[in-house]
Formats: C-alpha cells, sequence, structure tokens
C-alpha cells in the first residue's frame, strides 16, 4: 500500500505554485505564520482547515485522498 499524501507538503506545493507565502496564508486564516508552520509539518490536518485552507487558495485538497483512495483498490 502507498503512503497517504502529506497535505502540509503539498499546501506547500501549491503555495509555491500561486507564489504566495506561509506568511500570506497565516494572515488570511487568522493565525500566526509559526503555527501554520507546525500545522504544515504534519502529515495530517483537521478538514475544517483543510477546507479553510481549500477555500483561500482555489484549490481542492481532498482530491488528492479521494486519488489516493481510489488507488488502493
Amino acid at each position: 500500500m502507498n503512503e497517504a499524501p502529506h497535505i502540509g507538503n503539498l499546501i506547500k506545493v501549491e503555495l509555491a505554485r500561486q507564489q504566495r507565502s506561509i506568511a500570506w496564508l497565516a494572515q488570511q486564516m487568522g493565525c500566526s505564520r509559526q503555527n501554520l508552520c507546525r500545522q504544515l509539518d504534519h502529515d495530517y490536518l483537521g478538514t475544517d482547515q483543510l477546507l479553510k485552507i481549500s477555500l483561500i487558495l482555489h484549490h481542492d485538497f481532498f482530491h488528492c485522498f479521494t486519488e489516493y483512495i481510489l488507488n488502493q483498490f
């Protein structure tokens, strides 16, 4: 079985693609840069946080997990 996607890394990649910083995202989310960095270091995020980030970045991060699940069958 393949490893599940590391969501923090995927968010960092999308931020770079959009030429945005973690500080910018933290400001949009109403939290500190340090707190967001700690969250992104984990390979998991709560669905509420992931939804908020998806909406801010206009990117469906849930799709990554759907693909992962479908590839397991």
